[in-house]
C-alpha cells in the first residue's frame, strides 16, 4: 500500500546532484562493480550490452535523459513502496539508494520496515549497512550511503560526503 501524499513527490536538484556525483557520468559503456553493462549516470538496461563495454559511446544529453526515465523508475519504487508520508529530502535519498540498488532491495530492506513503522531514526541508520561489494566495503558506497542518511535527515551536511571520487 502506497502514501497518496508522496504522489507528487519527483527527485529535487539535491537528489539529483548527489546520483550524479556518486554514479558519474561515463561516456563509454563500462562493466560496473557488480559486473553489469553501463553507461552515462549509472545506466543499466537492454540497450547496454557486454558487446557494447569499451564500444558504445554516448553524449552527455544522451546520458541525461536516460538518467531522467531511470529516475522515474526508482521514484516509483520509492512511491509504491513507501507507506508513510515523506519529506522531499527522505524522498531524494530513497530515490538515490533506489536508483543505485533497486526497488527489490528497497522493499526487501530493514531500512523500509522501519520507515513504514515511522522509525525514522531507525530507518536513518540503515543507510550505511548497504555498503558492500562482493561481501567487502566499498568506501564510495559508503560515502554515498552517509550522504543519502544525512539527506534523509534533513541534515545541509550531506554536501560534505561529496568528495572528490578516488578509484576502488
Amino acid at each position: 500500500m502506497s502514501c497518496k501524499e508522496n504522489e507528487k513527490l519527483t527527485t529535487s536538484t539535491n537528489g539529483l546532484e548527489l546520483i550524479k556525483h556518486f554514479e558519474g557520468f561515463k561516456a563509454t559503456a563500462y562493466f560496473c562493480p557488480a559486473h553489469k553493462p553501463t553507461i552515462g549516470y549509472g545506466h543499466t538496461g537492454n540497450d547496454v550490452t557486454e558487446a557494447d563495454v569499451n564500444v558504445k559511446t554516448i553524449t552527455q544529453a544522451e546520458a541525461e535523459a536516460l538518467l531522467r526515465a531511470d529516475l522515474k523508475i526508482a521514484e516509483n519504487g520509492v512511491k509504491s513502496h513507501c507507506n508513510v508520508p515523506l519529506t522531499q529530502c527522505q524522498f531524494d535519498a530513497l530515490v538515490s539508494f533506489t536508483y543505485n540498488l533497486g526497488a527489490g532491495n528497497l522493499k526487501s530492506s530493514t531500512l523500509l520496515k522501519m520507515l513504514n513503522a515511522s522509525d525514522f531514526t531507525g530507518a536513518e541508520a540503515q543507510f550505511p549497512r548497504w555498503c558492500k561489494s562482493g561481501g567487502k566495503t566499498v568506501d564510495g558506497l559508503l560515502r554515498r550511503r552517509h550522504a543519502e542518511a544525512a539527506l534523509f535527515a534533513g541534515n545541509d551536511n550531506w554536501h560534505s560526503f561529496l568528495a572528490p571520487q578516488t578509484q576502488n
